[in-house]
């Protein structure tokens, strides 16, 4: 077979709740960019079939016409059958094709993954550059798979699982990622509610992990609860290759926590010193108590494009947010939204409904504390069981997970129920918490006749998309 290997992004469906958006495929371009480094000689290609509108008809055309040795994919929980339906297509057009999952979500359930989708060949766990490329060219030279450290895969009836691989020390090391693959794609990347349609969209990883140990997240463990940051001048150096080569004007930083503290000063030394166009908008996601603690940065960061910050609020009850593990105190909501929208930065808060002890009238002093809070934008989340979280461990062991279906692990289905309300019920709470912050006449007049322009943006767009009537659907 061809030393060929296409990376595919499956059609799926994106967040309602955020819109109308179409993001690029950021952790396949970041794969291919370092396996185009490593191993030059493979031919690489990514299809990305919501960018460039493909069915699942035309995934099989697609592995047809190409040929490929291996085909790769990356998934979270709720894109997990759509991963596995790619491996299926692959199998279908050649059996011999070697088949690669990948992400958070196959990360976590390796052997689960490995016996319901007999079609993924191998898993890759946890980071995967190193291991990826280590794969191919076991299988290309025929040397032996187990000494490949990071993997999963099925022999000879028996699932084999190699030990885990360390962590990548330098990520200055790491490639760009590789949009010149999607060079005919870029302009179609956008987040419309954001930065709207025609503003350019593209992905930016400045940092990898967490060292907090939220209860509910995913990502810190996939992390080994580590954060490893590129350096400032690296994080500015691929700034600006994102917005001159690709014409990135909204940059959306991936980092689950963007510290401040830890290379705030540094890195805002360095952007300012490129002295970027006024069109750049930086999108941070930041933890309350990083931007109470650190004021005067994040004035300065608006003053280099930062136009948008979303934090984790998650709730009003200092018992739930031990319950979640954040280590954050209610008084740091007010006091980062305070600074945030003194410094004219669209504040961005997220809230989490459906723990065990929640009922309708915690709910209901959550909706009243958000309302409260004074953020610009609210998105409220059903408490979600990820396969890997502390939260699911609990769950699964006390028979709280009502739904397995992963396609509905999206944060706006209702999976548990809690002591004293059913699904349906915290499904019904969940709208009417969206119900309560967009749904009135006179908010959406203030909101579209706002003197922020994002704040008006994102008030027409959420009226134009039905976001109350698709999570009305949802009861």
């Amino acid at each position: 077979m061809s030393s060929r290997i296409l990376f595919v992004e499956p059609p799926k469906d994106y967040w309602f709740v955020m819109g109308e958006y179409l993001p690029p495929p950021t952790v396949l371009l970041i794969l291919a960019a370092y396996l185009e480094r490593e191993l030059p000689d493979i031919e690489i290609e990514i299809l990305d079939c919501q960018a460039q509108r493909k069915s699942w008809k035309d995934i099989e055309v697609y592995i047809e016409s190409f040929s490929p040795w291996f085909v790769a994919f990356s998934g979270f929980t709720c894109n997990a059958y759509a991963c596995a339906r790619v491996a299926e297509i692959a199998k279908k057009v050649n059996s011999e094709i070697v088949t690669i999952a990948g992400g958070l979500h196959f990360s976590q359930t390796p052997e689960e993954s490995l016996l319901n989708f007999p079609e993924i060949d191998y898993i890759v766990r946890g980071e995967g550059e190193q291991t990826l490329v280590e794969l191919i060219k076991a299988i290309r030279d025929k040397t032996d798979i187990t000494d490949v450290k990071g993997l999963s895969f099925s022999h000879n009836g028996k699932i084999i699982h190699t030990p885990t691989r360390p962590l990548i020390e330098n990520l200055d090391s790491l490639p760009y990622p590789a949009y010149h693959l999607v060079e005919d794609q870029v302009k179609n990347y956008h987040f419309s509610m954001m930065a709207g349609k025609n503003t350019p969209y593209v992905v930016m990883e400045g940092a990898r992990g967490c060292v907090h140990r939220c209860s509910f997240c995913t990502q810190w463990k996939h992390w080994n609860g580590m954060w490893r940051s590129k350096s400032a001048k690296r994080i500015a150096d691929e700034i600006q290759y994102l917005h001159e080569k690709f014409g990135g004007q909204f940059i959306w930083f991936t980092d689950d926590n963007f510290d401040y503290r830890k290379r705030g000063k540094k890195l805002w030394k360095e952007i300012k010193s490129k002295k970027f166009s006024d069109d750049l908008m930086l999108f941070f996601q930041a933890r309350t108590d990083d931007v109470t603690s650190n004021p005067d940065l994040v004035a300065k960061f608006r003053e280099v494009g930062n136009y948008w910050v979303m934090m984790g609020v998650e709730s009003h009850s200092e018992e739930t947010l031990l319950e979640f593990k954040k280590g954050i105190k209610i008084p740091d909501a007010y006091k980062a939204i305070k600074i945030l929208n003194e410094n004219d930065i669209f504040s961005h808060a997220m809230f989490v409904i459906g723990s065990r002890k929640d009922t309708r009238e915690s709910i209901k002093r959550l909706r009243d504390f958000s309302m409260d809070l004074g953020s610009d934008f609210s998105i409220y989340t059903v408490l979600t069981p990820y396969p890997g979280t502390e939260y699911y461990e609990n769950a699964k062991k006390n028979g709280w997970i009502a739904d397995t279906n992963f396609a509905n692990y999206d944060m706006a289905h209702a999976i548990m129920p809690t002591e004293t309300l059913s699904r349906k019920e915290v499904q019904e709470e969940l709208y009417k918490c969206y119900r309560e912050r967009y749904g009135s006449i006179t908010k959406n007049i203030a909101g579209v006749f706002s003197k922020k322009k994002l704040k008006r943006n994102l008030y027409r767009h959420y009226a134009r998309q039905k976001v109350l009537t698709k999570l009305r659907r949802l009861i």
